[in-house]
């Protein structure tokens, strides 16, 4: 079996290699623990609705994501995530107390921090990756990242399931506690030299709206980023159709796991053809044709027929990728190193919010308009999200190295 030209060009860099390692073992940690907590709240207080607060308590924190990515750029990065990772796998054990419903808070405030402390830690970790792995090989190592996020999304939440239920869940903070820490030494062993950032002078929000203004008035990142929220926002609509897709199948709700399974393979993909692709295309063109892919899918689902369902699941899983690598390849390229924490994570946050409201507005709409109208209408709204990513933009202030983003 022959290794991909992708993963070969990242792994045979020591340090890229080793930044991916501790990314992929904090991120198995993580989803192992964003199973089990729920699933340990269900068990003891059997509502549906606590339970899904333990999400809601570590997605919450991104919503201040300019705010906090802020802290990536006033201290240097590399010792700023080796203490977040030992910091995290300090917080960990508390969840040891967690014995009775009525220690369930101390379960949420965790979560709470836990989504805090990685709303940095994924500012310092993009912002850090620019110095870490060269400008050629940054969208090979993102599209990399998102390969092995996909499969352990697959592993990970099975393996928090199964020591939940073998020794509870006690037993799931401490492999999350050990891939911090593991993931705190590969970060450690990083050669790469950061000079300490030189204090501004100006406040805490001052900086942020710095973060803010680069971002919206570059004219080549603020509409692949848009772009990328508005794809985020369509086809978390069209997901909430997934069950009454399964239904018009004539299956049961678990073939949704099928459909799910289809998809996590075209990501798989994605991310592995991704670097190549940027080069080849350019971040907008790359962008355009994800999103063209992910509005066909989209429109595709409604057809009642099982072969054009698992089809347009790989198509989709093929093309939502490639908007988010190109984005935020684009913005770790378009970016002065000290605006860079605070940049990112300003991206994420306009490109990962819109899901949530995506997902409000199609748990009112799937019913009265079926997925028969929904999907096709999300599939037009992204087809006319693609077209702006067509004209070419002005040319910016600053030029850098790199994939093209025409």
């Amino acid at each position: 079996m022959t290794t991909s030209p992708t993963v070969f060009r990242v792994l045979r860099d020591r340090d890229a290699g080793l930044y991916l390692g501790a990314v992929v073992v904090s991120g198995f940690g993580t989803s192992s623990l964003w199973l089990a907590s729920g699933v340990w709240v269900k068990d003891m207080t059997g509502s549906d609705a606590l339970a899904a607060l333990c999400m809601l308590a570590m997605w919450a924190p991104s919503l201040a994501g300019p705010a906090l990515g802020t802290l990536a750029d006033r201290v240097r990065r590399r010792p700023l995530l080796i203490c977040l990772n030992l910091g995290l796998a300090a917080l960990l054990p508390v969840l040891f107390a967690v014995d009775s419903p009525d220690r369930l808070w101390l379960l949420y405030a965790v979560l709470l921090v836990y989504g805090a402390a990685g709303t940095v830690h994924d500012a310092a970790e993009s912002a850090l990756v620019t110095t870490v792995v060269g400008a050629g090989l940054l969208g090979d190592f993102n599209g990399l990242r998102m390969t092995v996020t996909e499969g352990m999304k697959l592993v990970a939440p099975l393996t928090g399931a199964g020591l939940y239920a073998a020794w509870g869940g006690p037993a799931v903070a401490c492999l999350d506690a050990a891939s911090f820490v593991l993931a705190a030494g590969m970060c450690a062993r990083l050669r790469v030299r950061e000079e300490r950032p030189v204090p501004s002078g100006t406040g805490w929000w001052r900086q942020t709206a710095e973060g803010t203004r680069h971002l919206w008035g570059h004219p080549a990142l603020r509409p692949l980023v848009l772009a990328a929220g508005l794809t985020m926002l369509f086809t978390s609509l069209a997901g909430t159709a997934g069950y009454a897709v399964v239904e018009r199948l004539g299956h049961s709700p678990a073939y949704l796991g099928v459909l799910y399974a289809a998809q996590g393979a075209g990501s798989v993909a994605a991310g592995l053809l991704a670097g190549p692709a940027l080069r080849r295309l350019g971040a907008r063109r790359l962008a355009a044709a994800g999103i063209a892919l992910t509005a066909l899918a989209a429109a595709a689902r409604a057809v009642v027929w099982d072969p054009v369902a698992l089809a347009s699941s790989v198509a989709g899983g093929l093309g939502l990728p490639c908007v988010l690598i190109a984005a935020l390849t684009a913005v770790q390229q378009r970016t002065p190193g000290p605006l860079l924490g605070r940049a990112t994570a300003t991206a994420q946050t306009l490109m990962f919010t819109p899901t949530a409201v995506g997902l409000a507005a199609g748990a009112g709409l799937v019913e009265p308009a079926g997925p028969g109208l929904l999907l096709p209408l999300c599939g037009l709204a992204l087809l006319a999200t693609a077209v702006p990513l067509r004209t070419r933009p002005a040319a910016p202030a600053r030029s850098t190295a790199g994939a093209d983003l025409t």
